[in-house]
């Protein structure tokens, strides 16, 4: 049976990625100053103008008007012509500090018992169909936008702007990766470049350098800026808002999600550091064998420690019975928020980094929760 599955991502440049980008840079910042500092932090951003707002409480002094000018200037926000220009935009700032009846939840006596920051769920998930255990669309939606960005900053392709998407198509037989059916990329760029010459230069410099040929056929489809003109973008052509690419984040809408964002909250906040674990959870079962695809969903409730509950499926894929695996891990990994934060060390600056291009896979291959480090124990269930 053949059926389709589609992934988007979006570039540094997209509006509201611009706006995970100086949130997770401001935590960042904060991080480096203090460690345990708490901090959830939003920006939007319109026409010339940007709001940071929040609840941020650390021992830290932190220049937020110039860290978002940085990340202007950084994804190449520098001309007036764009409309959103690092130097003169507009930045309003609205910080205040956490709320006690939420600080209540978190502060105990033994570090390690600390309670969650928030209730919620969240999901991890693996799948062999690549290198790094993630979903194929995702993977490669966020190679072709990396690689959009690679080709402006370097000056490859100098008339790009910031601004830009791709989205990849697939068709499966069953389980099976069949064929790459379509690509889509839409790249801002400047005035004078002609619409033929764009569409040949990035089927040239973006999409062949990436995509497997082995996946692309005579009937693969690329769609290069559908409607033709993409000057007018970033800020200006579309409002940004932090947290609102939670699926280009993860695995492309291919697992399912809690919907909990990540950026600009530090690590109490089990989006971000319960998301980690479940994925770490999820990898290494792929990785140690026991089955072929997993998701992992995981449940916190404000001021407690121990998850209210986990859930591990394996799809019909498992090479033992689900709910033995599920007794081990819940034996085994410590999912107390604080103990989640210990392992990965998540109290270091290391988020904006991920702000673009995914939390997971090829590129968080360097992050601790996309070790592998449990396969062997884990294999061990096999025999």
């Amino acid at each position: 049976m053949l059926s389709y599955f589609t992934s988007e991502s979006v570039t540094s440049g997209y509006p509201d990625k611009l706006c995970d980008k100086i949130a997770d840079s401001i935590l960042d910042e904060i991080l480096r100053q203090d460690p345990s500092g708490h901090v959830a932090c939003e920006v939007t951003a319109t026409s010339n103008k940007l709001h940071i707002m929040g609840e941020i409480t650390a021992n830290a002094s932190v220049d937020y008007n110039a860290v978002a000018r940085r990340i202007f200037a950084d994804t190449g926000y520098t001309e007036d012509s764009m409309g959103f220009e690092s130097k003169t935009c507009e930045i309003t700032i609205d910080i205040h500090e956490q709320s006690p009846d939420i600080a209540r939840g978190l502060n105990r006596t033994e570090p390690l018992n600390g309670g969650a920051g928030d209730q919620g769920m969240m999901f991890g998930y693996a799948c062999k169909q690549t290198k790094y255990l993630m979903p194929f669309t995702i993977e490669y939606a966020n190679k072709l936008t990396h690689r959009l960005e690679e080709v402006r900053k370097s000056g490859e392709l100098p008339y790009l702007r910031p601004d830009g998407k791709s989205q990849v198509t697939v068709e499966y037989e069953g389980a099976k990766l069949k064929r790459i059916v379509a690509v889509i990329i839409s790249a801002q760029h400047g005035e004078d470049i002609s619409i033929e010459q764009l569409r040949e230069d990035i089927t040239e410099h973006v999409i062949r350098p990436v995509l497997p040929e082995r996946m692309i056929d005579g009937w693969t489809d690329f769609f290069i800026n559908p409607t033709g003109r993409f000057v007018i973008g970033g800020p200006v052509g579309d409002t940004g808002l932090t947290g609102r690419k939670i699926i280009a984040d993860t695995y492309g809408g291919y697992a399912r999600h809690g919907g909990g964002s990540f950026s600009g909250k530090d690590a109490t906040k089990v989006d971000r550091s319960a998301a980690y674990m479940a994925r770490y959870i999820a990898k290494n079962i792929v990785a140690a064998g026991i089955a072929d695809n997993c998701e992992v969903q995981l449940s916190y409730a404000i001021g407690l420690a121990e998850p209210v509950s986990v859930r591990i499926d394996d799809f019909g894929t498992g090479k033992i019975p689900i709910d033995k695996v599920r007794d081990y891990i819940i034996e085994a990994v410590d999912m107390r928020p604080m103990a989640i934060i210990r392992k990965f060390e998540l109290c270091r600056p290391i988020f904006s980094k991920l702000s673009c291009y995914g939390h997971f896979g090829e590129n968080a291959k360097d992050m601790p929760w996309e070790s592998c480090d449990m396969t062997e124990q884990l294999s061990r269930l096999l025999k």
